[in-house]
């Protein structure tokens, strides 16, 4: 087992967690439904089916996600850009390409910078995590994102959900520094997931909880806390993932840790978001703390992590829920759920029947294009316009070789024309795409995303997401770009 002292381990009194950011999709799959779907063979799982979990749409992923999530934790920091990037997860769409580095290019983050995947197991995301606040030197940028894709009428299918959660870690003004943390590597086997295949095979609950659970992870919480110089009694936020129920106030009365204390461990709104689900807790936790407060986080995966965090004085204490937790629109319709993931295969007609075929020479050139949304800005009159080109697309100008890279992505901008279009293969039929216009008053054909017809009008304020535009599944790759999303409410 591993310890380690906050204090003591050659890092500055004012490095630790700079900023926060968290995202879930905006579908929210209701357990009931799911439930009734399977009430003929699994009656059983109706005792699973309250709430809604967080459900991704067909062109979110991994990756995507960890993209919206980056950007809130970038654009809610006062800070230089991250010197290193960790992307966390154990649905990482690619074996062998950099996932990280997509992101890293949709973030328009530096060429210099150190990018690096990390998976294996749930608690990826936690010991990235410690490592990031037991380091030195520059920013990093510590994101866990995960889409993991169930069997159909297993208990996972209701309680996992997808999502993203972002971290920016280091020196500089703190929300909460690291005080101790402590590691235990155990191949102890409670769950496993063949490589390339969906739906991991659990065993036993009773055994997991009694043999792992029950004996791996107090010993771990009791080294962390020691290392910290705590007592469990005095820790305000305990924040664990419950993957079993009861396991969080089992595991508190075993440590000492009061059990009013326990975080909700958000089941009912969104299911467990696998590897991101104790960053996800933590910014949650993070929004709702006050100064001079401390958190235990705990992971359990393959061992478990425990790090013990206080809170500084940039600790707001917020009474509201942030509004990534609020928003979303309950889905009903399991067989769209289905459809997303891949478990059915529906007849889409002739259509669909395309050669995806992506140019990876000319996916290369128009990189910073595509995946950082560059345009250009003319140097002469300033136009904006998307594409760049080398002469500028004004009447009144025509500058040759006058543009600078102008990224579009955090740019407001509303519908300036929309069409829907029912007979166009779209996995999430109709097909919705219009012109929309930026306030620098540059004009682009998008795809909308995240809508239904009746959200589109001209006029609608919008924001840029980083989405699958296709898949090809003939050769396994996938292409992205961004959409336009018509910003609604909550609950909208």
């Amino acid at each position: 087992m591993n310890t380690n002292n906050g204090a003591n381990n050659g890092a500055a009194t004012d490095r630790g967690i700079l900023a926060v950011g968290a995202y879930l999709p905006r579908l929210r799959l209701d357990r009931k439904s799911v439930a009734a779907g399977h009430r003929w063979m699994a009656p059983g799982l109706r005792g699973l089916a309250q709430g809604v979990r967080s459900m991704a749409n067909w062109d979110e992923d991994a990756i995507t996600m960890a993209v919206e999530a980056g950007r809130r934790a970038l654009a809610a920091a006062q800070a230089p850009a991250p010197e290193m990037l960790t992307l966390a997860s154990t649905t990482l769409p690619f074996a062998d390409r950099l996932n990280a580095a997509v992101v890293a290019s949709a973030l328009s983050l530096p060429k210099a910078l150190a990018a690096s995947d990390c998976g294996g197991s749930l608690r990826a995301g936690g010991s990235a995590l410690i490592r990031a606040l037991q380091g030195s030197g520059g920013q990093q940028l510590l994101i866990a994102s995960e889409r993991r894709i169930p069997r159909p009428a297993s208990t996972a299918e209701l309680m996992v959900g997808d999502g993203a959660a972002a971290l920016l870690v280091g020196e500089g003004e703190p929300i909460a520094r690291l005080l101790g943390s402590a590691s235990l590597t155990a191949d102890f086997v409670d769950h496993f997931r063949e490589s390339g295949r969906d739906g991991d095979y659990g065993w036993e609950e009773r055994w997991v909880r009694d043999e792992g659970l029950s004996k791996l992870v107090p010993p771990v919480v009791k080294q962390a806390l020691q290392a910290a110089g705590v007592d469990a009694n005095r820790i305000d936020h305990f924040v664990m993932p419950e993957k079993l129920r009861k396991v969080g106030p089992m595991v508190a009365k075993k440590v000492g840790v009061r059990p009013e204390t326990i975080v909700d461990p958000l089941f009912d709104r969104c299911g467990d978001t696998g590897a991101a689900h104790p960053l996800l807790m933590l910014a949650r936790t993070l929004a709702k703390a006050g100064p001079g407060q401390t958190i235990l986080v705990v992971q359990f995966g393959s061992g478990c992590d425990a790090l013990v965090l206080e809170t500084t004085d940039r600790a707001t204490g917020s009474d509201t829920e942030p509004a990534w937790l609020d928003e979303g629109q309950v889905e009903t319709n399991y067989l769209k759920y289905l459809s997303f993931t891949g478990q059915i295969e529906l007849e889409w007609g002739m259509r669909a029947e395309m050669d995806n075929k992506t140019a990876l020479s000319a996916a290369w050139r128009a990189e910073e294009t595509v995946h950082g949304f560059s345009g250009g800005r003319c140097g002469e009159c300033g136009t904006v316009q998307f594409p760049a080109s080398r002469i500028c697309v004004n009447p009144d100008c025509g500058a040759v070789d006058t543009q600078q890279p102008y990224r579009l992505a955090d740019e407001p901008a509303k519908i300036r024309s929309f069409t829907c279009d029912w007979l166009s293969y779209k996995p999430c039929p109709p097909f919705m795409f219009g012109h929309v216009e930026f306030a620098n008053a540059a004009r682009v054909l998008m795809e909308f995303a995240d809508c239904d017809p009746a959200d589109l009008a001209v006029g609608v304020p919008l924001d840029m997401v980083f989405r699958i535009k296709e898949v090809d599944p003939m050769r396994g790759f996938r292409r992205y770009f961004w959409k336009a999303k018509p910003q609604l409410k909550a609950g909208e």
